[in-house]
């Protein structure tokens, strides 16, 4: 799935990242928007992990859903 694809189905995919990542809010969702940076930089921020270690988990999430 490319970046457009997410962002074109980002409202379907919020459970799936509020089940994943339960401490982002509502706002972060919102304020994320579909984009792959700013869904790691948030988890980044909500969880205290390093860049490298956030992309790999959203790519992972991304894998694991077929997205």
């Amino acid at each position: 799935m490319n970046e457009h694809t997410l962002k074109g189905e980002w409202n379907q995919l919020k459970g799936t990242v509020k089940q994943k990542w339960a401490d982002l809010t509502d706002d972060d969702l919102t304020h994320i928007e579909g984009s792959r940076d700013k869904l790691v930089g948030r988890v980044q921020e909500r969880y205290g992990r390093a860049k490298d270690e956030a992309e790999r988990e959203v790519d992972d999430w991304r894998r694991e859903n077929d997205y």
